[in-house]
């Protein structure tokens, strides 16, 4: 005798209220808001931001990968907030800029954003061998 096929299981109806008859939550902020993004997003936004302002001066830029690492791996005595590899056959020219230490030296959005931009000058300045004050007239005076 062939035993009968269980009934499959029911699936459960997505959930529209919470166990208290609230709505469920929604975000905190909608995403066009500030506060949506995360720390290291908003980060990127402002190495993004310097990058875009000195490749306007400088095309070659193009062909240089820019990076953000939360810290740095080496074990320096101090630490870098950022560094410049040249380019070799398997790899682009890189630079390197470091979260955490950024964010430990600056107070609000605006020190932070200048900071961002002068290790990101500092660094193309050194991957160019020029001076700093070359590759962005500005520098060192905001």
């Amino acid at each position: 005798m062939d035993s009968p096929v269980p009934p499959r299981p029911i699936e459960p109806r997505p959930r529209r209220r919470d166990r208290h008859g609230r709505g469920m939550r929604g975000p905190v902020a909608p995403p066009q808001v500030p506060l949506s993004s995360s720390r290291s997003e908003s980060f990127r936004d402002l190495v993004r931001d310097s990058v875009d302002r000195l490749e306007r001066r400088w095309p070659q830029l193009a062909d240089v990968e820019f990076m953000v690492m939360d810290v740095p791996t080496t074990q320096e005595e101090t630490v870098p907030l950022g560094s410049s590899m040249p380019a070799n056959k398997e790899q682009p020219a890189r630079i390197l800029v470091f979260r955490r230490p950024v964010e430990i030296r600056t107070k609000n959005r605006d020190e932070r954003a200048m900071l961002v931009h002068e290790v990101v000058v500092e660094q193309v300045a050194e991957l160019l061998g020029l001076a700093p004050e070359s590759v962005d007239p500005r520098y060192g005076q905001e």
